[in-house]
């Protein structure tokens, strides 16, 4: 089972890795940040759900605590996709995974305040190792750092904060429940969150933009199907902890991608900091067995 529980994990955030390649199209093409957050919900709400009762599960199985716990949880993927996105509209592909990979020491926050763990040796390390990985790959000896948008900055770090909560909460709650119906009720939640923050840009959308739904689409599939339903159904059989490493497949992921298809530019120096924030992630997991 933990094998299983390494690999959706894995693939889920591997997925999730391809989103900037969909969100950077769609800004090229002049969408918004409401639009393309609400028809990827829109999609992602619509394709779940119609999985989930085709495959007849039963949803009166999840007592209405559990639903609303799970739903507050969903609102961490929207938020994720709000702030992520927009940062895509202000900074490079790779400097806004940069920052959404700063978990790795928030998720320290989560877990003092939750279960309450108070930061050891190990966790210190690792932040340093994690911070001199953002020095070296914000571009900062290349003279880049002063073209950096600090609203790009601002919500790339707020997309750390809200994508830690996804990764902890999501193998807190609802442990048992069939995973399509738990990654079901999360992106209701997260709709749910988009529509209410969005809810001017509803009326500007073309049902018949076949471009917009395309990207949507795209967006949808590897940035809130997969990813949760991967995550739901291999986080609670794994630790937290293990979640946390096997998710740092998704930086290189994003940056290569965004190398290939994007055409971004990575220097050396950037790549050893991508390194040492992957490192960071591992040192961080040294604090405690990972298995459960």
């Amino acid at each position: 089972m933990k094998i299983k529980g390494m690999v959706l994990v894995i693939i889920g955030a591997a997925s999730f890795g391809f989103t900037p390649i969909f969100v950077k199209k769609g800004f090229e093409y002049g969408y918004s940040l409401g639009q393309i957050n609400i028809i990827q919900m829109l999609i992602a709400f619509l394709l779940l759900w119609s999985v989930t009762l085709v495959k007849k599960i039963k949803i009166s199985s999840t007592s209405k605590l559990s639903v609303l716990k799970i739903l507050a949880t969903g609102t961490t993927v929207g938020l994720t996709s709000i702030f992520y996105y927009g940062a895509l509209q202000y900074l490079t592909a790779s400097l806004a995974i940069i920052l959404l990979f700063q978990f790795v020491w928030i998720g320290m926050i989560y877990e003092r305040i939750f279960n309450g763990t108070k930061p050891n040796k190990i966790n210190f390390i690792s932040l340093l190792v994690t911070f001199s990985g953002v020095f070296f790959a914000s571009g900062i000896l290349e003279g880049e750092i002063l073209d950096i948008s600090s609203t790009g900055l601002i919500l790339g770090l707020l997309s750390g904060v809200s994508y830690s909560g996804f990764i902890f909460f999501s193998g807190q709650i609802a442990i048992g429940h069939p995973p399509l119906l738990k990654s079901t009720w999360m992106v209701t939640g997260s709709f749910l969150l988009v529509c209410l923050v969005f809810f001017e840009d509803i009326f500007s959308i073309n049902p018949t933009d076949n471009r917009l739904w395309l990207i949507g689409g795209g967006v949808a599939l590897v940035g809130a199907v997969i990813p949760s339903i991967f995550f739901a159904g291999g986080a609670p059989l794994i630790s937290g902890r293990l979640a946390n490493v096997l998710s740092s497949i998704e930086l290189p992921v994003a940056i290569i991608s965004a190398m290939i298809i994007l055409s971004e530019s990575v220097t050396l120096m950037q790549w050893l900091g991508v390194l040492l924030i992957v490192l960071a992630i591992f040192i961080n997991e040294l604090k405690s067995p990972v298995s459960q």
